[in-house]
């Protein structure tokens, strides 16, 4: 099968021939149709993730139909068309007996513990835990935003922060987590505030439901997100992950806010100072937020595809397989508003 290869962390990769995957017992084989491409393949292309080794194939967000089946494997078979989330879990560890999936002590994740989806064949682990079925006329391209960024927005809006109807929300960022965020609380009846240096993301995220952009370039974020809010945000989500990104998000929130960390902070990045007197002062509450469990994904599916959630919006541009190192490249100066999809 082609894939885009990752032989020496932080240059380009190229495409080239390897060979096919075979599933696991408990596994199984998709072809992908979609693939999104995703900042945290770019920190698995720079060397920031410890579980990546050399060579290696990213990818983690994707659509497809599956090909081959495990001898265990219980409830697929070929021709099913199918996502995951980038979590894979294991299905039988207390964190999974618990329905907590996303945070198996036992997950694979493709793309990062194992090879991924910038490829035209993937194997997929524990298939009966953590395949998701999709409606046929839900399209691979966008579908394949459901297994990240969308699935994650979902949950940290609804399960990590709890966001209701009447409450003000900042977002920080307005890539395909940020926009999934905007149009989640936007649903959900809150007011947001979205942030972002990309004139063409604020657009999208006015047409995913902002009530107000702020461009951070224009000077205080903090002062602009708590006067546009009213006196600060009840919740605040960071959908970057930096150091700038995180300290705005803490320090935008009102009395007994909600700080939700959605974007990857790893050490090379630098470390945020957290303003812990004030998270004391003013009863703040700092939370993570990292995806979503299979058996969640009806309720994700049912707000997508309504109307009330502008799915085909989020994929900014579709490119041939060819193009994954250019765009994965691209990824640390974006230009594109929406997601970046693959279509091998």
């Amino acid at each position: 099968m082609r894939a885009v290869l990752v032989e020496r962390f932080g240059a380009l990769p190229g495409l080239t021939e390897v060979p096919d995957p075979a599933p696991a017992p408990h596994g199984v084989v998709v072809a992908v149709e979609a693939t999104g491409v995703c900042r945290s393949d770019w920190h698995a292309w720079q060397g920031h993730d410890q579980d990546v080794v050399l060579p290696h194939v990213p990818g983690h967000e994707l659509a497809g139909t599956v090909v081959a089946v495990g001898g265990h494997v219980r409830g697929w078979r070929p021709g099913d068309r199918v996502t995951t989330p980038f979590v894979t879990a294991c299905g039988t560890c207390p964190e999974c007996a618990a329905g907590q999936q996303q945070v198996c002590r036992a997950q694979t994740q493709p793309g990062f513990t194992g090879w991924g989806s910038f490829a035209e064949l993937v194997a997929l682990d524990h298939a009966d835990v953590n395949l998701v079925r999709l409606h046929d006329d839900l399209p691979s391209s966008a579908a394949a935003a459901l297994g990240c960024r969308v699935a994650t927005a979902f949950r940290a809006v609804t399960d990590v922060g709890r966001v209701r109807a009447g409450e003000s929300v900042a977002v920080h960022g307005c890539g395909g987590v940020g926009l999934s965020a905007v149009a989640v609380a936007s649903a959900a009846g809150a007011r947001v505030v979205a942030t972002d240096p990309s004139p063409a993301a604020r657009d999208l995220a006015r047409e995913f439901g902002a009530a107000h952009v702020v461009d951070p370039a224009d000077g205080d974020v903090v002062a602009a997100v708590t006067e546009l809010t009213g006196g600060g945000a009840h919740v605040s989500i960071d959908a970057v992950g930096s150091v700038v990104t995180c300290e705005a998000s803490v320090r935008c929130l009102r009395r007994r806010g909600r700080h939700v960390q959605v974007g990857l902070l790893p050490p090379a990045a630098g470390r945020p100072a957290v303003p812990m007197d004030r998270v004391v002062a003013l009863e703040l509450r700092l939370l993570g937020s990292h995806g979503m469990a299979a058996h969640d994904y009806p309720r994700l599916l049912s707000l997508v595809t309504s109307s009330a959630f502008p799915l085909g919006r989020l994929v900014g541009r579709q490119l041939p397989l060819e193009a994954g190192p250019r765009a994965l490249r691209e990824l640390d100066h974006p230009g594109t508003a929406g997601i970046t999809v693959l279509r091998p």
